[in-house]
């Protein structure tokens, strides 16, 4: 064989190892994607009717979740070459922000407060910064935040619906808050900026939701609805 055909050779042997290795990764990312869907469906529950007296119970059962999410991406980290984080992190980026929505989530239930990015990085099994192995950019952080504010939008109506006059209200404060820091953020990633431009669409919703209430007398004052 000359010397060319041993090249081309070489170039088939890598084409082959980069096609095992990207479909390694399909193989634990589409596990991450099937919890995160469980997760999800354990959390609409907040959206259900009678489904507030179950929220203790949806986010103790989304934490037990969160260790298969943490086994599975600590197998990922196994498969990714070292110093190729960004050569492959397409892959799994989505669905880490769809994750960092739902620990938000959670945390926002449980004690009504925004998540830390070092928090989410712990709970996901994540390095809070860049390093070797998998860690959780600052963008996928701000995107599953943003993801957060729809879902409380959609969850102050409902609630309303379903009898809490309060949880608009606290919901109100919390994202008048999240929409105030960032727009202290200079944003220039697009798609980042782009999903911001929904969260003015959010509070609209959420103080539509609270004006409703105040006019029709619902909306308790003082601490108690704070």
């Amino acid at each position: 064989m000359n010397k060319l055909g041993e090249v081309f050779d070489s170039f088939q042997v890598h084409l082959n190892n980069e096609q095992d290795r990207r479909e390694e990764i399909r193989v634990n990312v589409k596990d991450i994607e099937n919890t995160a869907r469980e997760i999800l469906t354990i959390l609409q529950v907040i959206h259900q009717e009678n489904g507030l007296q179950f929220v203790s119970d949806g986010c103790l059962k989304a934490r037990n979740k969160f260790e298969a999410v943490r086994l599975s991406y600590s197998k990922l980290n196994e498969v990714i070459p070292k110093g190729e984080y960004y050569r492959f992190n397409d892959h799994w980026k989505f669905v880490t922000q769809r994750l960092c929505f739902l620990v938000a989530l959670v945390i926002f239930l449980e004690v009504g407060i925004l998540v830390s990015k070092e928090t989410v990085a712990d709970i996901l099994g994540l390095k809070p910064t860049p390093g070797n192995g998998l860690h959780l950019d600052l963008e996928d952080y701000l995107m599953g935040v943003l993801q957060l504010t729809t879902e409380l939008s959609r969850f102050a109506v409902n609630s309303v619906t379903n009898g809490d006059y309060d949880r608009p209200i606290q919901i109100s404060k919390f994202v008048a808050e999240i929409n105030a820091g960032f727009r202290v953020l200079n944003l220039k990633n697009d798609s980042l900026r782009k999903r911001f431009d929904v969260l003015k669409y959010d509070v609209k919703k959420i103080e539509e939701v609270v004006y409703d209430l105040s006019i029709r007398g619902l909306k308790r004052n003082g601490t108690n609805a704070e």
